[in-house]
């Protein structure tokens, strides 16, 4: 049994790279959230602004100082556990794809058209740019992976189809 050969695919590559950098990202705000969750936020947040040389005496720090009293630790437990859901979500989509699986490939489809008319809506209520590139690389991926999922990902037969296919011996 030969390895199949599969061709070299840049904006596959590029989009793995997307998935595990989004995957380092979330996991790290939800281990980031875990160890801050029993922690006085307002004060850490004192603590952070003065490590930045930051004013923390301005008015939108002086609100969000006053927000963060408000979080309970099992709000961050649960923000945690919500970041950490999502980011081992996009390490396997990564990881699948690097290994190019046709499963990792729907899932990433699938993933990725999921927010697409949830960033539609956001644009169309408050336009930022951020989102705009958001959207525009869930739909690069959307589009390349469904065009390309043939030539891309490994195709596995079934091995009783290679037996009925196969030519009968004449005698």
């Amino acid at each position: 049994m030969s390895a199949e050969k599969l061709p070299r695919a840049p904006a596959l590559y590029a989009i793995i790279v997307f998935k595990l950098l989004k995957a380092a990202f979330f996991l790290s705000i939800a281990f980031g959230l875990y160890t801050l969750s029993d922690n006085d936020l307002p004060f850490e947040l004192h603590r952070v602004l003065n490590w930045f040389h930051l004013d923390p005496e301005r008015k939108f720090f002086s609100e969000m100082a006053i927000n963060l009293k408000n979080v309970t630790p099992n709000s961050m437990l649960w923000m945690a556990s919500g970041s950490f859901l999502y980011g081992t979500f996009a390490v396997v989509e990564g990881v699948g794809l690097a290994f190019r699986t046709p499963w990792a490939g729907w899932l990433s489809i699938g993933q990725s058209a999921f927010f697409i008319p949830i960033e539609i809506f956001e644009l169309t209520h408050k336009f930022r740019l951020g989102l705009l590139v958001v959207m525009l690389i869930n739909v690069f991926i959307v589009e390349y992976l469904y065009r390309n999922r043939a030539t891309l990902f490994h195709h596995h037969h079934d091995p009783g189809e290679a037996v009925e296919n196969k030519p009968e011996k004449s005698d």
